[in-house]
């Protein structure tokens, strides 16, 4: 598995690759992991993660290449270019049957040149759609420049592969737009068994450290919002809209007058736009309204979901907005805006309701979730039904049945990915690939 992210990083990748490792190592395959190293001091391990305690099995390895910070991402890493002949001897020991590349920088590249170079099958998956994302990272970039290099860089990774796997609906259609016949297999990523269960102790755990931290809580509607605190994120959306769901219950019969029925912001998750957002919170004069809970762990994120009352999720550039299923899991009920993957992984108002970027519409069905049970829990149903559907285990078999496919194909000849590998160098790729390693490496 090769990746530019992984833990103490969190973000929807690392989430991916991590699960997927994780339950084919408890199916005893034999998994590498190929990733970036990260300074003792990082500042977005607000949990304290290590290597150690990631995947406790001899099934699993990790090796961490030497990076250096990213001046335009704070939370990422890029890998010295130098590191490619310490990986060429990590990867001739470990022999791998198939390469899995899941990032599109260095060392997704590695992993492309040396599926060129050794012939072994390779297979992409297709986490990000860089046409549309890249320019929140560079935003100095013209738009068209920006997407010019985001298709790019992509296709590079889709032309040298012998077997794509696409998350979502729209990044599989968006393969056979770029002018790709390589074979295509759509797979999200799957939630782990363990957040359908629910963990009653975990979420007393929950409730006593999330009500001592913040008292003023207690008797509030929690919109519980959890991911990265990025731009991207779109979380400012989330301001104008906490002002007007507390506007419409104190305008409520049910809730009028009653000040302890006010809702608050509860933002689960950090990132490079934290202080941004709080400065935005102190202007807005909503500091009483807007709590910070930091970096939460998955397991306890699944117990943090119960405490919580809706679900406010304002992303726009999601791959997958598979939080938004995570949810569903524990019957917390969602609002989110239906565009990009929001909108493959919730197709309509399962579990909640998809709406349009629109402060009016989105603070009305929030509204509507509080104050009407039997709306409520009808959604909260629907919502645990509808995420069954992403179950880790069912997805990894199918996982499982792309590597098998792919290398048979890669053994029987009908595609080798080396063979595309000069076809897909454009200029663009490499100054954008190669020449950011000499950069920074």
């Amino acid at each position: 598995m090769f990746s530019d992210c992984y833990y103490p990083r969190v973000n929807g990748v690392v989430v991916s690759v991590h699960s997927f490792v994780q339950e084919l190592v408890n199916r005893g395959h034999i998994v590498k992991v190929i990733t970036v190293e990260y300074p003792e001091d990082y500042q977005f391990n607000r949990k304290g993660y290590s290597d150690a305690g990631l995947i406790d099995s001899p099934n699993f390895s990790l090796n961490r290449l030497s990076s250096k910070e990213i001046i335009f991402s704070k939370e990422d890493r890029l890998v010295r270019l130098k590191q490619w002949h310490i990986l060429k001897g990590i990867l001739d020991e470990f022999q791998p049957d198939i390469l899995h590349i899941n990032s599109e920088w260095l060392v997704g590249y590695f992993g492309a040149i040396y599926a060129h170079h050794r012939k072994v099958p390779c297979i992409f998956t297709f986490h990000t759609l860089w046409e549309d994302y890249i320019q929140n990272y560079a935003p100095i970039l013209r738009e068209k420049i920006s997407k010019k290099i985001g298709r790019d860089i992509v296709k590079f990774y889709l032309k040298t592969a012998n077997h794509i796997l696409a998350p979502t609906p729209q990044t599989a259609q968006t393969v056979r737009k770029y002018g790709i016949d390589t074979p295509v297999e759509l797979l999200p990523t799957g939630i782990p068994e363990s957040m359908f269960k629910l963990n009653e102790a975990g979420v007393e755990r929950m409730r006593e450290e999330v009500f001592s931290h913040f008292p003023q809580l207690k008797d509030r509607k929690i919109l519980l919002f959890a991911g990265r605190v990025a731009k991207e994120k779109n979380l400012p959306f989330l301001l104008p809209v906490l002002k007007r769901v507390n506007q419409l219950l104190e305008k409520s019969p049910s809730t009028s007058g009653d000040t302890t029925k006010r809702a608050a912001l509860l933002v689960a998750g950090d990132g490079n736009f934290m202080q941004d957002l709080k400065d935005l919170v102190e202007q807005q004069q909503l500091a009483q309204d807007v709590f910070y809970l930091g970096y939460v762990e998955r397991d306890d994120l699944a117990s943090l979901y119960h405490l919580a009352d809706v679900f406010t999720f304002p992303s726009k550039t999601e791959t997958q907005g598979l939080v938004t299923v995570e949810a569903m899991t524990a019957g917390l009920p969602v609002v989110a805006i239906g565009e990009m993957g929001t909108i493959d992984v919730m197709q309509g108002d399962n579990g909640g309701f998809m709406v349009p970027e629109d402060v009016e519409i989105f603070s009305q069905k929030v509204f509507q979730l509080l104050t009407d049970g039997t709306l409520y829990q009808e959604k909260s149903r629907a919502g645990r039904a509808w995420s069954r559907r992403w179950g880790m285990s069912a997805l990894t078999d199918r996982l499982e049945a792309a590597y098998a496919t792919c290398i048979a194909d890669h053994r029987a000849g009908k595609k080798t990915g080396g063979s595309e590998l000069d076809k897909a160098l454009s200029a663009t790729t490499v100054l954008t690939i190669i020449g950011l390693g000499y950069i920074f490496g």
